[in-house]
């Protein structure tokens, strides 16, 4: 369920839209792929990823074959009782599923239910901090600013605290 490179961290991943999409659209996406030992989709997240318009980078990644598509199986009630949408819900349930995987997503509802069911997660800033300090970027907050030019929301004093604590680099926000 990876490719052919060797992995830089022990993790195994089941990724939701959120990183796929900004990491592709700034030419990143690949470092889904190069950080762990393992990454996943699930299928209601390759299908959102789909319905994106022809073109679109974080479609032509699933479309490619980029990323090992898994089927999930039916959500615990209680995961069901929050409300997600599809491709999170599935996320967060392949993850209570599969002991030891680390669910990859953005969304605060998703993160904060995450939280609940002590499912262990990394979002796209702990992915490009990642890339970081492992060697696979040259600066975390050229991708970071990248990300944001793209529409990717973050605070800037998350950023900025992150950026310094883990990479030693300085984060100025734009006016």
């Amino acid at each position: 369920m990876k490719s052919s490179q060797k992995s830089l961290i022990a993790e195994r991943w089941v990724v939701n839209a959120s990183p796929v999409i900004a990491l592709a659209r700034v030419g990143q996406a690949e470092l889904l792929l190069r950080l762990p030992a393992s990454v996943v989709i699930p299928q209601e997240v390759a299908e959102e990823l789909t319905r994106a318009p022809e073109g679109d980078p974080a479609r032509c990644a699933v479309e490619s074959g980029l990323f090992p598509i898994v089927a999930t199986a039916v959500p615990p009630s209680a995961l069901l009782a929050w409300d997600l949408g599809a491709g999170e819900t599935a996320v967060l349930a392949y993850a209570m599923a599969h002991a030891g995987w680390v669910a990859v997503l953005d969304d605060s509802m998703a993160r904060r239910c995450a939280r609940s069911f002590s499912v262990r997660m990394k979002g796209t800033l702990a992915i490009v901090i990642l890339a970081k300090q492992h060697g696979l970027i040259e600066s975390a907050s050229q991708v970071l600013r990248a990300l944001r030019s793209a529409g990717f929301r973050l605070d800037d004093a998350v950023i900025r605290d992150a950026l310094t604590r883990t990479v030693d680099e300085q984060w100025q926000p734009e006016h």
